[in-house]
């Protein structure tokens, strides 16, 4: 694996994870979000990836990670009682975002160490590259 596969790599992981971060933010800034643009209550959202495949060997070396897509979770929403609320139905229950917070909040610092991982690794090989040189040199 050459050093720009290398940093291909890591640059790739950043590029996701900071992705999944965005999708994070989003989720928990819509937690109590009860009327969207499409209308009805804030849908969670959720990333997926895929590997990256590098097609100049062959697509057989891999060559980092892809945002594959980003889906809404089809899981129930929440019911709350709360009859003063605007969009309550009848009975005085409003259907909720399907946001957990802490869920988001432990996703969260999962995407940060996996953010933390590839800018390590993406900094470990820029050392070694400039420790090669300075070897080349002497």
């Amino acid at each position: 694996m050459g050093h720009s596969s290398s940093f291909d790599i890591s640059a790739s992981g950043i590029f996701a994870q900071r992705t999944r971060m965005d999708v994070i933010a989003n989720n928990i800034a819509n937690a109590d979000s009860t009327r969207t643009a499409e209308g009805g209550p804030y849908r969670r959202q959720t990333v997926t990836f895929r590997a990256a495949y590098d097609d100049a060997i062959g697509g057989n070396a891999a060559a980092g990670v892809k945002v594959d897509g980003v889906q809404q979770d089809p899981t129930d929403y929440r019911s709350v009682y709360d009859p003063g609320h605007p969009d309550a139905d009848k009975n005085g229950y409003v259907k909720m975002p399907n946001v957990n917070v802490v869920e988001e909040m432990v996703d969260m610092i999962s995407a940060t160490r996996a953010y933390e991982a590839n800018v390590t690794a993406l900094n470990s090989t820029k050392t070694m590259i400039s420790s090669a040189i300075e070897i080349g040199k002497a």
